[in-house]
């Protein structure tokens, strides 16, 4: 597995070797034991998430506050996506910067997001079929979400803005400095 930190402390893309042949192709999704040492952190993952999404759908930005906060290792099954990582670490010298990463079924790159991170993507294939791992339990009462189109981000979304969809939800998500408070 090649594992390359971003720019963001506590990102990391894994790429997965690939064994092909005539058949196919084989490949070693998650060992524990690899990516603890790829990360340098034993992360206990508790739940899988699963969600299938068209054209332009945008899920952001998302993420759980306090004893809820979640690290997340998201890969797609198929089609391609644009994930998003911004970090919220107050304490981090990257605090407010985000991240973008192609997540396809070609490339097999994952993205592991370290907590303190609000997390999106959009949508760049016809559909796509993201799967994501968490290491805290979903608490309904715990989440937060930023606005996608937040202009202290200026996330580049790679799409017009025009074939966006939201849900009404995510539609309503405060401003990061309303979110704040």
């Amino acid at each position: 597995m090649k594992v390359t930190e971003t720019k963001l402390a506590g990102c990391y893309i894994l790429e997965p070797e690939i064994f092909e042949d005539e058949r196919g192709y084989l490949t070693e999704v998650f060992n524990a034991r690899r990516f603890k040492q790829a990360i340098g952190k034993d992360i206990d993952f508790v739940q899988d998430n699963q969600s299938f999404s068209q054209y332009g759908v945008v899920r952001a930005l998302h993420f759980q506050l306090g004893d809820h906060a979640q690290a997340k290792l998201i890969r797609v099954l198929h089609g391609i996506i644009w994930d998003v990582a911004v970090d919220l670490r107050g304490d981090s010298p990257t605090y407010k910067q985000y991240i973008g990463v192609k997540l396809s079924y070609e490339n097999k790159k994952q993205l592991f997001i370290p907590r303190g991170f609000a997390h999106g993507f959009v949508v760049l294939s016809a559909t796509a079929e993201v799967c994501y791992k968490c290491d805290n339990y979903y608490h309904k009462e715990a989440e937060g979400g930023i606005a996608y189109n937040d202009p202290d981000f200026d996330i580049d979304w790679k799409l017009p803005a025009d074939s966006l969809i939201l849900s009404e939800k995510d539609k309503a998500l405060p401003n990061f400095d309303t979110a704040k408070s």
